[in-house]
């Protein structure tokens, strides 16, 4: 672990360059900086009223940190010299390096600094309200917080965004870390989450150098109770390769992105808006148990809207249980149907003590956020006196009932900035935009869900590649290589096809005949399988057909009576290694796109959990009449994951498909192995 302690929160600070480094001086300033701030400029006399120094070497001592805002040939000698005077860490700002292809460039950069801490290159650099530093050459919006969320962004203009924000969301510090050439989004997470001040960590993923630590350190996060949530961009499958298998298609490196976030608990969001909200109603008392939801509103309007929006997430607005019901109506008129999301009417508007009251004996209902809805006006010919009371009401109740509690605007001009400071001081989420809280909502219980998930969940591997000379297995030599495994496989033989009807005769009917050629991956699209032969004439006829596509056919007793069918899968990735796919199966596996990737190793637990959130899984499960051996399915699944695990850096690709689910067991009735040879 990297010790960017210095360079976080440094104590000095030299900036070397020009424009960009006085605008960063006044940032500084801004902030109310109290350490020592050096300038260097061969030519000018002073940057922002500091008087310059020719150059890196005339620093007296050494400094925590440094601003580098000179041309990238310089910058690498500037580096250089800086780790010769044992410097705490710099933030490179020039362009020019990896990203536009000059990696050796980048390579000595890296190598200058000897192993002094690098943010960047090609990167805006930070402002660390905490330290009251701004290594920044722009302008800010941000003001000094005593606690807040870090927002971290390979992007410097997305990085000013965030700088910019009026949404009452407190933040502690934004950095711009670029091309990661040293400090990466790893190391950032590391550290921050060691800080007490830092209630959550947000971060804009374009992609991650080293999955295996950043895992880690989202591991240390997660260890730490420092929620994560992420903005990843990337989500198209346009650039995926073309694949042999369906395993292939399905498990893009997106979704190995999103299996990656959710063993390790971090919350996946596809908007900058419901990243914000997410961010502060996790600085407003961290995650939540679960997604039991209560809404309060003096409209009807509002009580039908956010219960349809609640439609297609995982969360609810159970009824209330029978001993709140009754308390709460006693607060409220007979005109008031006490139903959850419950509309209270306008009867009790601007009465602080009757508002207090149900609002209070709502939130002692049990559920895990209690919100009301309520916009209040910002129009500068409006007054938002009678508005403000409600909201005071609420803070009053969540804190009467000891409850997680939110008031919900249903646009993000319906939060005065004054008011959104002040329910956050009393440890109530302000939430600007109806549909981005119920995100929020969703994320926290999913985050708290994880969170309580006993132990760590499993570390990762560095990707490795072994063996040479790709090779697709026949489908017979597959699964006799899975079946030593534990995976379930028909009796079956291979032979010619003049002994197809011996070898059927042998293993009894009904039987299936499939071309044994590796040289045929797809054999159904290819005209290649026969099913339910059930004479020798049946076996025959099919013979002397498929003899055309192949010297050498697969014998089979046939499988029936299945429930589901299942593709199990193995997939490779340069930045992941091996992951395993299960999903719906079948001829029409890549129509449903019904499925879910784990990262391996993966646990029982995960198995399952992937497999219970497959559509498909409710016919395994029960569906009229009819279910299928669960235990069976994930005995397939941790079969597949062993001989990933035995035969690591070897895989290309691999497919179960179908696996059949039966009442009693699961089969694998079909399986393709591209391998290297060890």
């Amino acid at each position: 672990m990297k010790n960017l302690s210095r360079l976080l929160n440094p104590q000095s600070i030299a900036f070397i360059g020009g424009h960009e480094c006085a605008v960063a001086i006044r940032r500084s300033r801004e902030l109310g900086f109290a350490g020592t701030i050096y300038a260097v400029h061969p030519k000018r006399e002073d940057l922002a009223g500091v008087p310059t120094l020719r150059s890196v070497d005339d620093i007296p001592g050494t400094v925590d940190a440094a601003f580098v805002a000179v041309k990238r040939e310089p910058a690498i000698e500037v580096v250089r010299a800086l780790a010769g005077e044992g410097c705490g860490g710099a933030v490179i700002y020039a362009a020019g390096f990896a990203e536009t292809g000059n990696a050796d460039l980048q390579q000595q950069l890296l190598a200058a600094a000897a192993g002094m801490p690098l943010m960047g290159p090609n990167c805006y650099g930070f402002v660390n309200t905490l330290a009251r530093a701004a290594l920044w050459p722009d302008e800010t919006g941000l003001e000094p917080v005593a606690r807040g969320v870090a927002l971290i962004t390979q992007s410097g203009n997305i990085a000013c965004n965030f700088t910019m924000m009026l949404r009452g969301l407190p933040v502690a510090a934004v950095y711009s870390i670029g091309n990661q050439v040293d400090v990466g989004m790893h190391d950032m997470v590391e550290a921050l989450s060691a800080d007490p001040r830092i209630s959550a960590i947000g971060l804009h993923v374009e992609g991650l150098p080293d999955v295996p630590a950043f895992a880690r350190a989202a591991s240390l996060a997660r260890r730490r109770k420092v929620p994560i949530v992420v903005l990843k961009t990337g989500r198209s499958e346009q650039g995926a390769k073309v694949a042999m298998s369906h395993t292939s298609s399905l498990a893009g490196a997106d979704s190995l992105y999103d299996a990656l976030f959710e063993r390790y608990g971090i919350a996946r969001m596809t908007s900058v808006s419901a990243f914000a909200e997410t961010l502060k109603f996790l600085h407003n008392g961290g995650p939540v148990a679960g997604s039991r939801l209560v809404s309060l509103s003096c409209s009807g309007g509002e009580a039908a809207l956010v219960a349809d929006m609640a439609l297609d997430r995982n969360v609810s607005f159970p009824p209330f249980d029978a001993e709140t019901k009754p308390r709460v109506a006693a607060t409220l008129n007979e005109y008031v149907a006490i139903d959850n999301p419950l509309d209270y009417h306008t009867f009790i508007w601007g009465q602080p003590e009757k508002l207090t009251a149900t609002f209070t004996e709502v939130l002692k209902g049990g559920f895990d956020v209690g919100m009301v809805i309520l916009d209040t006006p910002t129009h500068p010919k409006m007054k938002p006196d009678s508005w403000a009371i409600t909201a005071r009401a609420m803070a009053a109740a969540a804190r009467a009932a000891g409850a997680r509690a939110a008031v919900v605007a249903t646009l993000s001009e319906g939060m005065p900035l004054a008011l959104a400071a002040e329910l956050s001081e009393a440890g109530v989420a302000p939430m600007m935009g109806l549909d981005d809280a119920l995100t929020a909502f969703e994320a926290a219980a999913d985050i708290g869900r994880n969170w309580a998930r006993p132990g760590d969940p499993p570390g990762m591997a560095a990707p490795r590649i072994r063996g040479s000379g790709e090779r697709v297995l026949s489908e017979f030599e597959a699964k006799q290589l899975l079946k030593a495994y534990g995976l379930a496989v028909p009796e079956g033989a291979v032979c010619r096809p003049t002994d197809a009807v011996a070898t059927a005769e042998r293993l009894g009917f009904p039987v299936t005949l499939k071309v044994s050629s590796a040289d045929i991956a797809h054999k159904t699209e290819a005209g290649g399988v026969a099913l339910n032969l059930r004479s020798a004439t049946e076996v025959a006829d099919a013979a002397s057909g498929l003899g055309q596509l192949a010297p050498e056919l697969l014998v089979e007793r046939m499988v029936t009576g299945a429930v589901a069918e299942l593709i199990i899968g193995l997939t490779w990735d340069r930045q992941f290694g091996t992951a395993l796919v299960v999903g719906a199966g079948g001829i029409l596996t890549e129509l449903l796109k019904d499925s879910a990737t784990l990262l391996l190793p993966a646990t029982r637990d995960e198995i399952v959990r992937a497999l219970t959130s497959l559509k498909v899984w409710r016919l395994v499960e029960g569906f009229r009449g009819k279910a299928g051996d669960q235990e069976a399915v994930i005995r397939a699944v941790e079969a597949v994951a062993a001989f990933a695990a035995a035969h690591d850096g070897l895989i290309a690709e691999l497919d179960v498909n179908p696996l059949l689910v039966l009442k009693d067991g699961a089969v694998a009735v079909d399986a393709l192995i591209k391998m290297r040879t060890p």
